[in-house]
């Protein structure tokens, strides 16, 4: 019978533990929002396209080497976040396949001088140039808790630019929009920044696009915020069900 007792005790403490561990795990997240300066999402994580340590080089314009990447392709952060992206492919010869280029004189683009672009490809000659509209698909191996980039968007000057989230399930957390901004003084690091943020890590992939049907889209480097400990109130309840289960030892040990 003290064995009976010993055992529902120590299911008790199980069970109850368990119960706190998924309370707290199911509470509800706060709204993801929306970041619009990169300084704001507190980034401890990145995705530079200058890393891609694959791709062909083809010289594009004076001291500037692109690099054609596939349209489907996976990596790592800086700090080994595994990640793809996703491209639709364009069943063009005209058009490129996606590349990255750095920001260069020549390449006048308002991101950052030296900035690596990554850029879902176009038909070269004419102005305006036809290009892949995109969208862009980043996903994550793991759940982060921002992600943000700047956007271009190829030969425009007047466009609205879309990020939208997602979890693990593929279910839409939210989406954003904010008004492009084109590359009229240059390489100025002027920019839309697009971000998304949340308390807790669920973001899983994000979207990328614009309202531009037949304009190639760029995004610079990717800045993440990963989660580096576990969620308050999973530490909560697993030091209740250590509480718990200690407790039932000791129980044990003077019944016996």
């Amino acid at each position: 019978m003290k064995l009976a007792t010993s055992s529902l005790f120590q299911i008790s403490g199980i069970a109850l533990g368990t119960a706190i561990l998924v309370s707290a795990t199911s509470t509800p997240a706060k709204a993801i929002s929306f970041v619009s300066q990169r300084a704001d999402l507190q980034a401890n994580d990145k995705i530079d396209w200058a890393d891609l340590d694959f791709g062909i080089s083809v010289p594009i314009a004076p001291g500037t080497v692109a690099k054609f990447v596939p349209y489907s392709f996976t990596g790592q952060s800086e700090q080994g976040l595994g990640y793809s992206v996703d491209i639709p492919k364009i069943n063009n010869p005209r058009f490129t396949p996606p590349f990255i280029f750095p920001v260069t004189p020549s390449v006048p683009v308002n991101y950052s001088l030296g900035d690596a672009a990554l850029f879902t490809g176009f038909a070269p000659g004419g102005f305006p140039a036809v290009g892949n509209p995109g969208p862009i698909t980043i996903k994550f191996d793991t759940p982060v808790l921002g992600v943000g980039t700047q956007i271009g968007v190829d030969d425009s000057f007047q466009y609205t630019a879309f990020i939208s989230a997602f979890d693990q399930q593929d279910n839409l957390l939210d989406n954003f929009s904010v008004a492009g901004i084109p590359p009229l003084n240059g390489i100025d690091n002027s920019a839309a920044f697009l971000g998304v943020s949340n308390n807790i890590a669920n973001i899983s992939k994000i979207v990328i696009s614009s309202t531009e049907p037949n304009r190639a889209l760029s995004l610079n480097f990717l800045s993440i915020k990963r989660a580096s400990t576990p969620e308050p109130g999973i530490v909560f309840a697993l030091g209740l069900l250590g509480i718990g289960l200690l407790t039932t030892k000791k129980k044990t040990t003077s019944n016996n």
